[in-house]
């Protein structure tokens, strides 16, 4: 089964939880290790999918679902980074769009140095494109973030309506913990091109 980002200590359980032998839990995970067990750089569509295939679909939603999203939608906006050639931010950015023609949501860009200094002023490590979040619309302050990478669209459905109510009141701790955990499905970082001095 996926490994899937929980914010942000399952890094070090992720790691924990996927390296062979006793001997990995005789020495303290480092960040880099534990970020390795979750995040997934995909370079085409078959990675892709193979990595979506292992995520878990959320099936059961509370019965003021559908309207919530509905009734909410229009008060807020889901934010996401992109980057050019990022399979997951395409399929990300389809899946959002569904989601906001059928419930009213608007969905935007962000750009990728904005979105940078969003996740560390949450707490959450770089991990590449793309990352999503909500906010209400007359507030850039109050963000809650969504996914890490894509997922399916039941997944975003749900992390949405327990963002707008984590934004309207309920609490942070018990959204948090009934947010789908993310996916880590990311695009591949590019590459620096070389370049190679004339003499």
């Amino acid at each position: 089964m996926i490994r899937r980002l929980r914010l942000p200590a399952a890094f070090a359980l992720a790691a924990a939880a996927v390296l062979p032998g006793v001997a990995a839990w005789a020495r303290p995970v480092t960040r880099e290790e534990a970020m390795r067990a979750a995040i997934h750089p995909v370079a085409s569509n078959p990675d892709m999918q193979a990595w979506l295939a292992r995520v878990p679909v959320t099936r059961e939603f509370p019965p003021d679902f559908a309207a919530s999203l509905r009734g909410q939608g229009p008060a807020f906006i889901v934010e996401m980074s992109s980057a050019p050639g990022c399979l997951p931010c395409a399929d990300l950015w389809s899946k959002l769009n569904s989601l906001a023609r059928q419930y009213g949501w608007h969905v935007a860009v962000l750009d990728s140095q904005e979105a940078m200094l969003r996740s560390g002023r949450l707490g959450l490590p770089w991990v590449g494109h793309p990352v999503a979040w909500v906010r209400a619309i007359d507030d850039s302050n109050r963000v809650v973030p969504v996914a890490i990478g894509t997922d399916h669209a039941p997944n975003l459905a749900r992390n949405l309506y327990l963002a707008a109510k984590m934004l309207t009141g309920v609490r942070a701790d018990v959204g948090v913990r009934a947010l789908s955990k993310f996916t880590g499905i990311v695009g591949l970082a590019p590459r620096p091109a070389n370049k190679t001095e004339r003499n």
